[in-house]
């Protein structure tokens, strides 16, 4: 029941209706940054990026000292932290806006970051701490004085982490006062090893009844230093060779006061309440910024090799099967991005939208993994050979660790998204579940008979629009999108009454045919994401250059809304009724479809202006750290891809003269001289066609090694007992 009510109800409520009011979802907040937010971004994270190289840092397997340093200095570990307390005060769009630009620097590194500024010691204090607690811990959390780790997975408890079997006993000690004897045995916990500080989530017992509330007080959350006698820490696991601190941790009778518990003697029992709380607002924010940094750096760097490697004597870019992969970079990454600001837009007017950031965590996440692997069917082997030069291969490796914390995807999909949307988004179910668990007869017939009446009312409403294909559903715009308002209208409709169908035939058993309440969750979502890309391209000036993308989105959302309700329709049992979905139900449907996929005009346009349009592909990308030394490798591949580019219109004249027989039909640099001599092209375009071509050679080179270089690299292969002697020195430090 906790975990239902967590949270906030935001848009879901109004796309559940049946009868969404678009004129006030496409005016919801769009947010920016403030003046001190931006400064940040500018100074100190653009610091802490050019300290980082990347290669290096999963060569050593640890984040150098000045990396440390600066996070230390600049206060990363406390951007969630309220100024008065020592923290930075920041929002959730600079939070974010922190991750997503680290993440395209290097994927341990935003983790270190973004870990702390989660679920964790400084957001259970500032939510639920007592002013003593939040004095003595918050600033030095903010400065790096403190470490912080949250124990919250064990081997038995995963996705079920409410099943939890760390446990403490309350006791009164010699001198009178109150006690919690911990034992616990956690695993996968970020940090834990480098860790001064543990947030430690356990059920607490009182078998004395010295509180007066029984035996069983409930899941707890307490601060235990690392240092407490009982405590093990110091080990690693390996996930999939990433380095960054995630760690098993033991306690044996560790004991603590009752003043460490979260809250004092007031957070007794409530562990689990302030847990998915702060997930109801946390898995909007951390897991989607890194997920879409990713997913512009992909873009960014996919982009510049597709228009700078050639075979066949063209650039890769301009062949359709390579258009297709570019264009879903492109078209996703502006999908996942509106996504990213609308969502941040609900958590920064304080609400907690429990059911939209479980959305935005699943399909940030698993775009994410689609389109990584998009970028590595580009690049091929340079893809594939790791090296400084290889900017993509980390991605690929972690983007399962992603989709793994924070509820798994699967988890996430089949039980959060619809489970708790389908009670709490519901006009209706939640009063109709609360009234009859309070024994309230006026308040459950009242909420009953609203049932029954949306029922009437949706009915027809979604048989009137189905028929009109939506034509009768208003549209707050005009213009190219005003179709789509009125198709997700139409959606929403048909997506309430066979919800409340669902709903009423299958009853409680409905959580447990989680394929049927996947397909539900997935058109729920398709529906959100296309309310976002809507509303990003109203925020940002309805530019012309960005309908393709948009079409592209909304096209790709309507196709999913279409394919849950197909895949619905096949499956959904319903007494008397399943010969009606499953036959003309199904059939109408498949003919009478929402959106096909996005057709190849819009896909050639979107691959043509990431390819070709340097300021789009540059505002597409913004907030991504790009470096402007040269020397680095994708400050080398953007400066070579702009070099290339100028000298574009130099190689059509000189493939021109050749296909014309006025030079000999040569390759290269042979061809561009014999255009040169001939007057075709001038000295200066020469000169120009000749850096592009060297730099274009220099800037598909991947790495090699020696094979004593290979053998004796550190890599995924660091010694243990070096490693924990420099894990020892930086905790002392």
């Amino acid at each position: 029941r906790s975990a239902i009510e967590a949270g906030s109800v935001w848009v879901e409520k109004d796309l559940f209706s049946g009868n969404p009011d678009f004129k006030k979802l496409i005016n919801e907040p769009y947010p920016q940054l403030t003046a001190d937010e931006k400064a940040f971004m500018e100074g100190p994270v653009e610091r802490l990026c050019a300290a980082v190289d990347d290669w290096k840092l999963w060569e050593t397997r640890q984040l150098p000292e000045a990396a440390w340093d600066i996070i230390k200095k600049e206060k990363f570990l406390g951007m969630i932290i309220p100024k008065e307390y020592g923290g930075l005060g920041f929002s959730a769009m600079a939070n974010s806006e922190v991750v997503h630009k680290l993440s395209s620097r290097s994927l341990p590194m935003s983790i270190m970051v973004m870990v702390p500024n989660s679920l964790g010691p400084a957001e259970l204090l500032v939510h639920y701490g007592t002013e003593e607690q939040k004095k003595r811990y918050l600033p030095k959390l903010a400065s790096g004085e403190e470490i912080p780790c949250f124990g919250l997975t064990e081997p038995t408890a995963g996705s079920d982490a409410a099943s939890i079997t760390s446990n403490g006993v309350l006791f009164k000690g010699d001198d009178g006062k109150l006690y919690i004897r911990l034992n616990w045995n956690k695993r996968w916990i970020t940090l834990a090893a480098i860790s001064t500080v543990i947030g430690l989530a356990f059920r607490l017992r009182d078998p004395d009844n010295l509180m007066g509330k029984g035996e069983d007080l409930g899941i707890t959350a307490a601060l235990v230093p690392a240092k407490t006698p009982g405590v093990t820490i110091g080990r690693r696991h390996d996930p999939l060779g990433v380095p960054f601190h995630n760690c098993p941790t033991q306690g044996k009778d560790v004991i603590v006061s009752v003043d460490q518990v979260v809250g004092s003697t007031e957070g007794f029992g409530r562990g689990w309440q302030m847990v998915t709380e702060c997930l109801a607002a946390g898995r909007g924010i951390s897991l989607p910024a890194q997920a879409v940094g990713g997913a512009k750096l992909l873009m960014r760097v996919v982009s510049a090799h597709a228009s700078i490697r050639k075979q066949f004597g063209v650039p890769i870019g301009q062949f359709e099967g390579v258009e297709e992969p570019l264009a879903r970079l492109g078209g996703y990454t502006y999908l996942m991005e509106a996504m990213r600001r609308y969502t941040l837009g609900a958590i920064d007017k304080g609400l907690k939208p429990s059911v939209i950031t479980a959305i935005a965590k699943y399909y940030q996440t698993e775009t994410s993994r689609k389109l990584i692997n998009d970028g590595m069917d580009v690049m091929g082997g340079a893809a594939i050979s790791r090296g400084p030069k290889n900017l993509i291969a980390h991605l690929y490796i972690g983007t399962p660790i992603g989709i793994t914390v924070e509820g798994a995807n699967i988890l996430t999909r089949t039980l959060i998204i619809f489970g708790q949307g389908a009670l709490r988004a519901h006009p209706y179910a939640f009063d109709e579940v609360t009234t009859i668990a309070n024994k309230d007869v006026k308040g459950f017939d009242k909420a009953f008979f609203g049932h029954v009446g949306h029922i009437v009312k949706n009915l027809f409403r979604s048989v009137l629009l189905s028929v009109t294909r939506g034509a009768l559903a208003s549209s707050p715009v005009s213009g190219a999108t005003a179709r789509y308002y009125r198709k997700l209208s139409w959606a929403s409709a048909s997506f309430a009454i066979t919800t409340d169908i669902a709903m009423g035939a299958l009853g409680g058993s409905l959580k447990f045919k989680e394929k049927l309440t996947g397909r539900f969750a997935d058109i729920l979502s398709w529906m959100y994401i296309g309310t976002a890309v809507l509303r990003r391209y109203e925020a940002e000036g309805r530019r012309e250059e960005d309908l393709p993308f948009v079409h592209f989105a909304l096209n790709h959302a309507l196709y999913e809304i279409q394919k849950g309700f197909s895949n619905l329709f096949a499956n959904l049992e319903v007494p008397g009724l399943t010969w009606f979905f499953r036959g003309p139900l199904k059939m109408w449907s498949s003919m009478n479809v929402f959106a096909e996929e996005a057709n190849d005009r819009h896909t050639h346009k979107i691959a043509t202006a990431i390819l070709n349009n340097q300021e789009l592909r540059k505002r597409h990308s913004e907030g991504i750290y790009v470096p402007s030394n040269t020397d680095e490798q994708f400050g080398k591949l953007e400066y070579v891809f702009e070099v290339v580019k100028r000298a574009e219109a130099t190689d059509k004249k000189v493939r021109k003269a050749v296909k014309e027989k006025q030079i000999p039909k040569l390759k290269g640099a042979a061809a561009a001289k014999a255009a040169q001599e001939k007057g075709i092209i001038t000295q200066d375009e020469f000169n120009e066609l000749a850096k592009a071509d060297q730099l274009r050679w220099e800037a598909i080179q991947v790495d090699d090694f020696t094979e004593d270089e290979y053998v004796n690299r550190k890599g995924f292969g660091a010694e243990h007992t070096k490693h924990q002697a420099e894990l020892d020195k930086l905790r002392t430090s």
